[in-house]
């Protein structure tokens, strides 16, 4: 199979689709790796490197849409990407379909084969986003402690606190990946922490991970509008797979924080836990409502893309492999996870949350397979 991996073009998204280690394994396996000119450069792997390990070089996006029967990338293709997808090409990225209609609609009428790293599902795991979302909810703490500061015009408060000072306390509201990743860090910055979540087994292994600073509290309007008074920080850490995210503080609630206080919405991608979030990006990260600081960058671990591309491709690779080994559909059949990942199709949502959100028509994929017997060539 032909595999072409373009430069991510999404703002300040330095993040590369492989490692040259992973062009490695799929030149072997007998596939050939093409990646845009300088498309690893910010992610510290120079053209060099994807030529040593058999990969070739190609001077742009056009090239590479274009000659390519699967894209790898890193997210969502930008508007300026649309018109360069092809009918039958498999396009394995993360997407985050819920909040965006016009991508949905695109991929349809495209009739891509598009697989979301986001919905890959082993079980219960979603192992293809728990890597970014352990890095996400690492810098969770640290952006929200930047914003903080006088200067950003946040509170002015140090996270730690200071001797005979008391340090600040966050707030974390969901129990998953990014959850326990952003208590570690906060905790490790000195601040008191609490973990609010719905689902009872998460919260009770959050209780015998978490060090004694980390307090739990369930979830409940009530009870969220009873802590936001108290708290200097607020990170919201919810995901339901492919799902748009629920609002767990809504507009009216904002009167209740802090003046000064941050909140960083990580599931921005999936829409926002917060009413009043809006996406942002690197360069104009935050903006404030009701005096109330909005952190919502929609691609948190692109700004630390050495970590987080090593990360993303070691949890890629295997998938990528076996899609370009068997084939999108015989892929899909043989294993369950790849069968969760595809959300559009031969013109098809095959993804009922993303359906759902933007009220189209769900087709299950296998019977599609089954009506179709040519549909991989659809």
């Amino acid at each position: 199979m032909k595999i072409g991996i373009p430069q991510e073009i999404k703002t300040k998204e330095y993040r590369v689709g492989i490692i040259p280690a992973g062009v490695k394994v799929l030149v072997e396996s007998g596939h050939e790796v093409y990646i845009e000119k300088e498309a690893g450069v910010k992610s510290g792997f120079p053209d060099a490197e994807y030529i040593e390990a058999g990969a070739k070089i190609l001077q742009n996006p056009q090239e590479i849409f274009g000659s390519c029967e699967m894209i790898l990338k890193v997210k969502e293709p930008q508007a300026q990407e649309y018109d360069l997808l092809r009918e039958g090409q498999i396009l394995f990225t993360y997407l985050h379909l819920a909040p965006l209609r016009e991508l949905t609609e695109v991929l349809k009428e495209k009739k891509v084969v598009a697989i979301a790293y986001e919905t890959v599902q082993e079980g219960k795991r979603v192992p293809l986003l728990e890597p970014m979302s352990q890095i996400a909810g690492r810098i969770a703490p640290m952006v929200a402690s930047h914003f903080l500061s006088a200067h950003t015009n946040g509170m002015g408060v140090l996270i730690g606190g200071a001797t005979g000072v008391l340090p600040s306390r966050v707030l974390i509201i969901g129990s998953g990946t990014v959850a326990k990743n952003a208590a570690k860090i906060a905790v490790g910055l000195g601040a008191d922490v609490v973990i609010m979540g719905r689902n009872p087994s998460s919260m009770n292994a959050l209780e015998t991970l978490m060090p004694d600073k980390v307090s739990t509290f369930y979830f409940s309007p009530y009870n969220i509008e009873k802590i936001l008074p108290t708290v200097d920080i607020v990170i919201g850490a919810v995901y339901s797979t492919g799902e748009k995210a629920a609002h767990m503080i809504t507009k009216e609630m904002l009167s209740l924080c802090k003046k000064g206080a941050v909140l960083v919405d990580v599931a921005i991608d999936q829409g926002g836990c917060i009413e009043t979030s809006r996406p942002t990006t690197h360069d104009d990260p935050v903006f404030v409502v009701d005096g109330v600081i909005h952190y919502c960058v929609a691609n948190m671990p692109g700004d630390y893309p050495v970590t987080a591309t090593y990360a993303l491709t070691n949890a890629t690779l295997p998938y990528v492999k076996k899609i370009a080994d068997l084939g999108w559909k015989q892929a899909s059949l043989k294993e369950s996870a790849v069968y969760s990942g595809v959300n559009v199709a031969g013109g098809y949502v095959t993804e009922s949350a993303v359906a759902k959100a933007h009220e189209m028509e769900y087709s299950e994929l296998k019977e599609i397979m089954e009506a179709c017997p040519d549909f991989e060539s659809i």
